[in-house]
């Protein structure tokens, strides 16, 4: 278990402490189809199964995932949702693959009946959720405004997350987040909903005691309410995404200080909340465009609509 009040020192050249593995035979399935030819073909999907979270004895959500680190996903949810809080002590968690669950237990006794009636469906992929008291602790939360990006950290990342074997690349119909530091990309997480894999970073965050004031969030699905507020409640203050806005993610973004940056694409970003945090280091001029089997989307309209 995590020890409260110890914070992991990074090494400051590694990258991707987890990332994805195309190649565990688990997350993914071979089907046989036809394409418009008529002709027959194997087609690479990705798998998709329930998962049921309970805090102690309560039942909290049922979430679709690919259930490849149930934990993280547990404990994420749980911050995420107000429900943990950063100072408890987890005395277990119990994943049964056979029953689909996962029971996460607290020294902390916890009854969340009420918070639980007072739900909001969000527009994530696999159906996102956000209780009512999240908004609380999302407007008390203050960002370190004195935390920076640099174009050329901007830059870095992009290529190097889009070039790192994935599930996307192998398969497709997934979301991806990454926890990152200046240049480096340092946890990736996917998922079928990019709430999920944004709370899988969360929950590996709070197991081994990693702070989020220096963090950068990089996502490959839309800047939403849901995505702002998740990652300003952990803290981190400057969020990332190959793909577009919407005009509540920018609102919410602009009220907390959150720095968010859209459709960044090779050379190309736009931000708009927080824009005094970057540093203009890189010619954006010397940076290459995207190659075509690295693009995830053909345009910003497809991207919008990831």
């Amino acid at each position: 278990m995590r020890e409260r009040g110890t914070l992991r020192v990074m090494d400051k050249k590694r990258r991707f402490m987890v990332k994805p593995d195309p190649d565990d035979g688990r997350l993914t399935r071979l089907l046989d189809g036809v394409d418009q030819d008529g002709a027959a073909i194997e087609a690479r999907v990705v798998e998709e199964r329930p998962l049921t979270l309970f805090l102690n004895s309560q039942e909290i959500v049922t979430v679709m995932t690919i259930r490849d680190y149930p934990e993280y996903l547990a404990l994420g949810y749980l911050l995420n949702q107000n429900m943990l809080r950063q100072d408890d002590e987890v005395t277990g968690i119990d994943y049964d693959e056979d029953i689909e669950t996962v029971v996460v237990r607290t020294k902390r006794a916890t009854d969340y009946e009420a918070t639980l009636r007072k739900k909001t469906l969000t527009s994530g992929c696999a159906q996102g959720t956000v209780f009512g008291d999240l908004m609380e602790r999302f407007e008390a939360t203050v960002l370190d405004p004195d935390a920076r990006l640099k174009t050329s950290w901007l830059y870095a990342l992009s290529r190097a997350i889009n070039m790192q074997p994935s599930l996307y690349l192998a398969a497709g119909a997934i979301h991806g987040c990454v926890l990152c530091e200046e240049a480096r990309p340092l946890v990736y997480m996917e998922d079928v909903g990019r709430h999920n894999a944004i709370d899988k970073i969360a929950g590996y965050m709070f197991r081994n005691g990693i702070g989020a004031p220096d963090k950068i969030m990089y996502t490959t699905g839309r800047l939403t309410s849901e995505m702002v507020i998740k990652t300003v409640t952990m803290g981190i203050p400057i969020l990332i995404s190959r793909s577009g806005f919407t005009a509540w993610g920018v609102e919410l973004a602009r009220e907390a200080g959150l720095t968010l940056i859209g459709r960044a694409r090779g050379k190309r970003f736009v931000a708009l909340a927080g824009a005094d945090r970057l540093v203009y280091d890189a010619d954006a001029s010397a940076v290459a465009e995207e190659a075509k089997h690295h693009r995830r989307k053909g345009s910003i309209a497809a991207e919008d609509a990831a």
